[in-house]
């Protein structure tokens, strides 16, 4: 029998050693860009350490190696703050993609029998989130119970990919993006007012008639508000000097329902007090077109089995919905 020679020997032990250190330099580099990523959606490393609870030092040992291991400036600190370079920027998002893969790799070797697991981040403006997105929220967390959620609620356009959202909730038409979007419904802009305000004041029948009635804007604190209409098929802007302004949906239909005067909201936000007979809409045909409603997710195989699951009740419930269709 051929004995085996002194450097087959050596080429074998070679071969056996290095998959485990590869291995383990693959896990590294998986650790260093998974806190890297989260250094830059909590925009800090206290928060960061927070969230991957790991201590601040190990953050910043982190940052450290994988800096010097690129030979890149990733980010830029000062004793209050922490920003993303151009490179760091470009690099957050590739390593977002890598770890979405990732997730996705994961929950397909685990069959898509698999429940949904993980954190789920949604975002939607706020009084839609509460009236019609907490509802499915709370029972896909019933049907789910290996799943929590993290609701942003607010007034302003949510970064998805910066901020780590999983679903969004858009109104009005969407610019392009590498974004999914699915239509689920679209909302009207009304005017309406009490019917104790009307019966009091008169119903206006134009445009024009608005400037001699009581207004509770909603929009930016100005002196002045401008409502933009349709007459006879054509875009109307009509100024208005309004009585009693403010930045809260929720104070202007208040104001409203209390008989104060007219407003000018989404349908959706006034859908319940319409239904009720608290509220009545003027001026109806002269409101311009409807504004569609989506749901957004990540493009493709990086909308998450979580996120997956989460869209399919959302289109069911929100599409069923009579106010938001």
């Amino acid at each position: 029998m051929r004995e085996p020679s002194l450097n087959a020997g050596r080429s074998g032990i070679r071969a056996e050693s290095n998959p485990p250190s590869r291995a383990k330099n693959t896990v590294d580099r998986l650790h260093l860009i998974n806190v890297f990523v989260a250094v830059v959606d909590t925009a800090g490393f206290a928060a960061a350490a927070r969230k991957l609870n790991l201590s601040p030092p190990a953050v910043t040992r982190a940052i450290n190696d994988l800096e010097s291991h690129l030979g890149v400036r990733l980010l830029t600190r000062t004793t209050r703050v922490v920003r993303v370079t151009e490179d760091g920027a470009r690099y957050a998002d590739d390593c977002r993609r890598i770890l979405a893969e990732l997730a996705e790799a994961d929950d397909a070797v685990r069959g898509e029998q698999g429940l949904p697991h993980g954190r789920l981040a949604l975002t939607a403006p706020v009084l839609f989130g509460a009236r019609f997105v907490m509802p499915i929220v709370t029972e896909y967390l019933a049907r789910y119970p290996q799943v929590t959620a993290s609701c942003w609620f607010m007034d302003r356009i949510v970064n998805m990919m910066d901020e780590g959202m999983d679903v969004a909730v858009r109104i009005g038409e969407l610019p392009d993006s590498s974004m999914q979007a699915v239509r689920v419904g679209q909302v009207r802009r009304v005017i309406c007012a009490a019917p104790s305000y009307l019966e009091q004041h008169g119903v206006p029948q134009t445009p024009d008639e608005l400037a001699a009635h009581c207004i509770v804007s909603t929009s930016a604190v100005t002196p002045t508000a401008e409502w933009r209409l349709m007459d006879n098929g054509e875009p109307r802007s009509v100024k208005l000097r309004p009585r009693l302004i403010t930045t809260s949906n929720d104070s202007a239909i208040a104001a409203a329902v209390s008989g104060f005067g007219l407003t000018r909201l989404l349908s959706y936000q006034v859908a319940d007090p319409l239904r009720d007979g608290q509220l009545k809409t003027v001026l109806s045909e002269y409101e311009p077109a409807a504004l569609p409603v989506h749901l957004v997710h990540r493009e493709g195989r990086h909308a998450s089995h979580k996120a997956r699951a989460f869209l399919d009740l959302a289109l069911e419930r929100l599409r069923a919905n009579p106010a938001l269709n």
